[in-house]
C-alpha cells in the first residue's frame, strides 16, 4: 500500500557521541539497514511493480534492482484513491462476500459455453463468494446503475484474446440486472461484435486481436501445432481503424505469446520464432511480445482523432498443477490463496514486467499528443485465485475432451471483480 509518509526511526540523539568508535560504526550500519528496509517498501510501489509479487530471485533477463523514479516523474496510470492517505486499489486480499454472485447462468445468456461452469456440473459454489479488499480502503462492489450513468452516451471497446472476451461477457452479465443490450454488429463474425444499451446510448464492442498486431491465424490448428505468422512492426487495422470514436479502450494480451508457436517478422523478414521448431531460426521467447505491445501502443498514439482513455488490463496468469494444459494439468482448488502463499515468477513475471515497462513508455510518448493511459492491474488479484478456472467443467463429462481449462474464468466468478476495479477507475476519471 502507498503512504504519504515514511515510518519514523528512533533518534539516538547525544548517546551516539558517548559511545566508542566501533559502537558508533555498528550503530551507523544498523541505522542505514533500517532505513533501507523501511523506505524501500514505501518508495518501491512508485515503480508500480508490487514488491510482494516477486520472489527474491528474479529472472536472469531482468536486472536484480530497479532505479527508483523521482517523485515528480511518478506516472499517472495506476489507480489510487486520491485522498490524504493514498491507497493502492490493487494491493490487498480476497475476503468473504456472502451476497455474491449477482447473476447466474440462468439469468445471463451472454456466458460463453466454455465458462459456464455451473451448467457443466461444477459442484462447489464458494469460489463465487469473495470480493477484493484493498489495504487501507474499500473497493465497492459493482453497481450496474451507477456504471451505466457514468458511461451514458459513450463507447467502450475490448481488444485482445478470449480472456478479453471473458471480461466483456462478465460486464454484460453484471449490467443485465438493469438492461440487456441489443446486437448492433456490423458483421456476423463473432470475433467482432457490438452491443448497444439503448436506454443509455452506450455501446460495447469487441475486437479479436490475440497478438494485438497483424498476424496470420489462418493456419492455426486446434492442437496449436501450426505456427502463426506475426508481423511485429505492422498494425492490426481490424481494430486500429475502428477505435477513433471510442471513449474507452481496454486492451490485453499475453497468453498466445507463451502458449502457441509463432514466427516473427520485421520488415517482411523472419527475425525469429517461438516454439516453431524451424531450422536456422532464432528462438525468441519474449522479444515478440515486447515488440507487439510497442507496436500496438504506437498505433494508438498515431491516431490523431482518438481522444479516449486506453486501459491496459495486466496479465491474468493461468494456473495449472501437475502438468500443463496438454499433459494432464488441472486446477481443482476451491478457495483463494492468501498473499503469502504465492508469488509471481517465471513467464508470468516476465510478461507483467514487459507490460509495465511498455505502457509507461507509451504513456510518456502519448502524453505529448494528449493521449491517456491507465493500468487495470489485475495480476496480483488473479494470481491469488486458482479456484476460479473452469478446470474440467467447461464441457459435458461424456464429451471426448482430454484437457482442463485453467486459463479462462468461470462466470459468475472472480473475473467479475475486474469490473469492480473498472467502475472505480471510471469514477476517478470523472472527479
Amino acid at each position: 500500500m502507498k503512504h504519504n509518509a515514511v515510518a519514523e526511526l528512533p533518534s539516538a540523539g547525544r548517546s551516539i557521541n558517548a559511545l566508542p568508535k566501533s559502537s558508533k560504526s555498528a550503530l551507523l550500519i544498523i541505522f542505514v539497514t533500517l532505513v533501507l528496509f523501511t523506505v524501500t517498501p514505501v518508495l518501491y510501489p512508485s515503480l508500480n511493480y508490487p514488491l510482494y509479487l516477486f520472489q527474491s530471485s528474479f529472472s536472469s533477463n531482468y536486472p536484480k534492482t530497479y532505479e527508483i523514479p523521482q517523485q515528480q516523474e511518478k506516472d499517472h496510470i495506476h489507480a489510487s484513491d486520491q485522498s490524504e492517505n493514498v491507497c493502492d486499489l490493487f494491493s490487498g486480499e480476497w475476503v468473504r462476500n456472502p451476497d455474491a454472485p449477482y447473476y447466474t447462468n440462468m439469468t445471463c445468456s451472454a456466458i460463453h459455453e466454455h465458462q459456464n461452469c455451473m451448467k457443466y456440473g461444477r459442484p462447489d459454489t464458494d469460489f463465487m463468494k469473495w470480493k477484493w479488499k484493498p489495504y487501507g480502503c474499500e473497493l465497492p462492489v459493482f453497481d450496474p446503475s451507477q456504471f451505466l450513468e457514468i458511461v451514458r452516451g459513450k463507447t467502450l471497446a475490448f481488444v485482445g484474446d478470449s480472456v478479453a472476451r471473458n471480461h466483456m461477457q462478465s460486464l454484460i452479465c453484471l449490467l443485465s440486472r438493469v438492461e440487456y443490450p441489443i446486437d448492433v454488429s456490423y458483421t456476423r463474425d463473432d470475433k467482432f461484435k457490438r452491443w448497444k444499451y439503448t436506454t443509455y446510448n452506450f455501446t460495447i464492442a469487441s475486437f479479436w486481436a490475440p497478438y494485438l498486431i497483424k498476424s496470420d491465424e489462418s493456419g492455426t490448428s486446434p492442437k496449436f501445432s501450426v505456427a502463426t505468422n506475426v508481423y511485429l512492426d505492422e498494425f492490426n487495422e481490424k481494430w486500429t481503424s475502428q477505435i477513433n470514436g471510442f471513449d474507452y479502450l481496454i486492451i490485453s494480451s499475453g497468453h498466445w505469446f507463451v502458449s502457441r508457436p509463432a514466427v516473427f517478422y520485421e520488415n517482411h523478414q523472419i527475425v525469429g520464432c517461438h516454439n516453431c521448431h524451424l531450422q536456422n531460426v532464432t528462438h525468441l521467447k519474449f522479444y515478440g511480445y515486447r515488440k507487439a505491445l510497442r507496436t500496438a501502443f504506437k498505433a494508438i498514439n498515431s491516431l490523431e482523432n482518438f481522444k479516449g482513455i486506453t486501459f491496459l488490463r495486466s496479465f491474468a496468469p493461468s494456473y495449472f498443477e501437475n502438468g500443463w494444459w496438454n499433459n494432464g494439468g488441472t486446477c481443482n482448488r476451491t478457495k483463494p490463496f492468501r498473499r503469502n502463499e504465492t508469488a509471481l515468477v517465471g513467464d508470468n513475471l516476465e510478461i507483467y514486467m514487459i507490460q509495465m515497462e511498455e505502457v509507461r513508455a507509451a504513456e510518456k510518448e502519448g502524453r505529448k499528443e494528449g493521449k491517456k493511459y491507465r493500468v487495470l492491474d489485475m495480476t496480483l488479484a488473479m494470481l491469488m485465485r486458482p479456484d476460479g478456472h473452469p478446470d474440467k467443467y467447461w464441457h459435458w463429462a461424456r464429451a471426448n475432451v482430454t484437457f482442463h481449462d485453467c486459463l479462462h474464468w468461470c462466470l459468475p466468478g472472480p473475473i467479475d471483480t475486474w469490473n469492480d476495479f473498472l467502475l472505480q477507475m471510471l469514477k476517478m476519471e470523472t472527479r
